[in-house]
């Protein structure tokens, strides 16, 4: 992609060099802002697409931080997510934290802002079942626009990030 077009682009820059690099193809979408899940789901393209709710944690003593990507269709229960990270307790992380670890405001958080995260810091928790989606999607860190990829290409961008990360199944059979 040249510099022009990525310029024109909703969206941070390194995100799309970082899928140039990594030979991820997406669609590409711009939408009005949508900074929470409810209202990105009114702009949702479908289309075999998973709409994924990203939510970004830290732990009690605020020294560790925690992505947690999962299918938007079900709904999350921290003390149950808790329980599964094994972590103790997890409270979200403030928007200076946000910022610091992942370059994003609220409402932009999404798998992509780990290229901000050069440290690798931010511990990434999947659910499972999005390894059954044929394409996901996610902001390009900027909640005006989004991008769809494969199944493929999200665990391709997953492994070589760099970030620790680990696949969980976020949801009881009663949270369905």
């Amino acid at each position: 992609m040249k510099e022009e077009e990525i310029k024109e682009r909703v969206g941070q820059k390194q995100v799309y060099e970082t899928l140039e690099r990594m030979g991820i193809e997406y669609d590409y979408y711009e939408h009005p802002e949508a900074p929470t899940i409810e209202i990105a789901a009114q702009y949702y393209r479908g289309e075999g697409t998973t709409l994924c709710k990203n939510l970004f944690f830290r732990n009690h003593k605020g020294n560790k931080h925690y992505l947690v990507i999962m299918d938007s269709k079900y709904n999350m229960d921290i003390h149950d997510i808790e329980k599964k990270l094994h972590q103790g307790k997890l409270s979200f992380a403030s928007p200076e934290r946000m910022m610091k670890y992942l370059g994003v405001k609220p409402g932009s958080v999404s798998l992509f802002t780990l290229v901000n995260d050069e440290a690798h810091e931010v511990v990434l928790f999947v659910d499972s079942r999005l390894r059954e989606a044929e394409k996901v999607s996610f902001h390009p860190n900027d909640n005006r626009a989004s991008l769809v990829i494969t199944n493929v290409d999200m665990m391709k961008f997953i492994e070589r990030i760099g970030n620790p990360y680990e696949f969980l199944d976020l949801y009881s059979v009663d949270n369905q």
